[in-house]
């Protein structure tokens, strides 16, 4: 049998493969009728693969001569991996990873590769250009971290949305303790009812900040009314929504925290509709501390999520493991803390909630 690399099959006329099709993790996955992901457990030894399963594969990595790519074969370059770019948020974390970029003399590319079910051919383009390193602002399947893998390629995720596996590395911010921060303050001026626009339950993120604010209250021994817990997707237009049928209570909230920023900037639509004042007749709480609502008329009292310095974190871990170093914690949280602006003040008497 002539002699071949990992960039193509071997030549052969024994009707054993697709001679036509690149000797990739892929092509091992489908000749062996198995996932990537099992493919690439095997080639890293890793465990959770059946002994007959594992044969199987390692026959045919014997058989197609696959060699796994090494870091040497990787570029100076991190990849800065976005679902989507639209999100306000999206330019200070690009900072952030400018700035360490510039200090180790590393390029930097951006990437929107859009939701899950999206065409992945894309994920695949990044994993061929074989980056120094991978920065994900996004959750990474299963499927996506074991392609990574297979290709030597570092990976950190950026404040992950779902639980990950313990060997995982990310960079995260304290989204409990903000959430338990912006309820107390809200408690401390005096709140009694208060209100909360959750973001989707599938979200990590969004269940901590939520289970902040039901701790702030139970430490202030007032019960969490289901009424005044609305959920909602993390757009303004969602928040106006939510916040309506919030406002529309009988007996209405008088203060609303927010699960991010965007939420917020929906909640002073719907107070304006309603004919209230904020911070007169309504307290609300962000979360986020984007650039725009120190702007906004009040600006919002928000937790300020440390976006740019968690992404110097990330992408400092991220060059470490890049490196071949082992990195000195696999997960790290920056701690959130809490702005206050004019949006919030004490509740209104009962008599003026009643104008």
């Amino acid at each position: 049998m002539a002699e071949h690399t990992a960039d193509g099959p071997p030549d052969s006329d024994d009707g054993q493969g697709d001679t036509s099709r690149p000797v990739t993790i892929a092509f091992i996955a489908e000749s062996a009728g198995v996932s990537v992901p099992t493919v690439s457990k095997v080639i890293n030894g890793r465990s959770g693969v059946s002994a007959d399963t594992r044969a199987r594969v390692e026959e045919l990595v014997d058989r197609y001569g696959y060699r796994k790519p090494t870091g040497a074969q990787r570029n100076n370059v991190v990849e800065l991996v976005f679902r989507e770019l639209e999100h306000l948020w999206a330019a200070e974390i690009i900072r952030g990873v400018e700035r360490v970029a510039r200090r180790h003399r590393v390029g930097v590319m951006v990437s929107e590769f859009g939701l899950h079910d999206s065409d992945p051919l894309t994920w695949d383009d990044t994993v061929s250009r074989r980056p120094n390193c991978v920065l994900s602002v996004a959750q990474l399947s299963e499927t996506e971290r074991e392609q990574l893998r297979a290709k030597g390629i570092p990976f950190v995720v950026f404040d992950p949305a779902t639980e990950l596996p313990d060997d995982v590395p990310f960079v995260g911010a304290t989204n409990w303790s903000g959430g338990r921060a912006a309820t107390r303050h809200l408690t401390e001026l005096g709140h009694r009812r208060i209100a909360m626009i959750a973001g989707p339950r599938d979200q990590l993120y969004c269940c901590a900040r939520l289970d902040g604010y039901r701790s702030a209250m139970g430490a202030a021994g007032l019960p969490v009314d289901p009424e005044l817990v609305v959920y909602a997707p993390l757009t303004g237009e969602d928040g106006q929504r939510a916040a309506r049928s919030l406002l529309a209570l009988p007996d209405r909230p008088t203060a609303i925290f927010t699960t991010n920023d965007l939420q917020a900037l929906g909640v002073y639509q719907a107070a304006r509709e309603a004919g209230l004042r904020i911070p007169d007749d309504l307290s609300v709480v962000g979360f986020d501390d984007l650039p725009v609502v120190a702007w906004i008329d009040p600006p919002l009292t928000t937790v300020h999520q440390p976006l740019t310095e968690m992404a110097v974190a990330a992408t400092e871990l991220a060059l470490t493991l890049g490196r071949g170093e082992a990195a000195p914690q696999a997960g790290l949280e920056i701690a959130t803390t809490l702005t206050v602006r004019a949006s919030t003040a004490p509740p209104p008497e009962a008599g003026r909630r009643d104008h």
